[in-house]
């Protein structure tokens, strides 16, 4: 496990923590953290009969568990509101940022899950997340919401399938990547902050929309 250098959250569990029993400090919460990571390991890493194109469900995550840069958090109890999820999740932004490795290529496959088994209202996720994605995006950063629900969000080669399905109710944390346009296409904030970020190398086949996201900025003067 890794532990915050100020105890400002709960620990870390490293992909090595899985290969036996789990470490004490967390061994409570191991049919959540269990769940999540064969969930990770088997869905996320594979294909899907409805995701509407080929590869895997997420394109990173087989990369990051394999290179050790995917670790978990799990927090019990019910958060208040998503103020109060916004707050928590403010000290595993700045932990992100400080984990190893810090720059390189490696360091877009590094993602932190915060796991929420007692949380009922899925919706406080969403909510949660939609609060953050903003100021997220501007340092260069993904926040996502997956929950049992599942989101709302369709996914985005078939509008009839949700992806962002989870066993248990999480937000990830991962490093912004020039692909991630599409999820960031309806927001001025999160396009200027793609546009700063990735403005000079767009993948082609994202050009033509990139550029009308740009256009509309220029003219709404944001």
């Amino acid at each position: 496990m890794l532990f915050h250098p100020t105890g400002a959250t709960h620990p870390l569990v490293e992909t090595a923590d899985f290969r036996g029993p789990l470490p004490d400090g967390v061994a409570a919460y191991g049919p959540a953290l269990r769940a999540v990571f064969d969930w990770a390991g088997e869905y996320l890493v594979g294909p899907h009969p409805e995701l509407g194109r080929r590869g895997a469900v997420c394109p990173f995550t087989d990369t990051s568990l394999q290179r050790g840069l995917f670790w978990i958090s799990v927090h019990p109890g019910v958060p208040h509101g998503p103020d109060e999820l916004a707050e928590l999740l403010l000290h595993y932004r700045d932990w992100f940022v400080d984990l190893a490795p810090t720059a390189g290529p490696a360091a877009q496959f590094k993602t932190i899950l915060v796991l929420f088994p007692d949380l009922a209202d899925h919706t406080v996720v969403d909510r949660t997340q939609e609060l953050l994605k903003p100021d997220y995006t501007q340092q260069g950063l993904m926040i996502g919401e997956f929950h049992p629900g599942p989101p709302d969000k369709a996914g985005l080669w078939n509008p009839a399938f949700r992806p962002l399905r989870s066993p248990v109710p999480l937000l990830a944390v991962r490093h912004m990547v020039p692909t991630d346009f599409p999820f960031l296409r309806d927001d001025d904030a999160t396009v200027a902050a793609y546009l700063q970020r990735f403005g000079d190398r767009v993948p082609g086949h994202l050009r033509g929309d990139v550029s009308a996201a740009a256009d509309r900025l220029a003219t709404s003067g944001s």
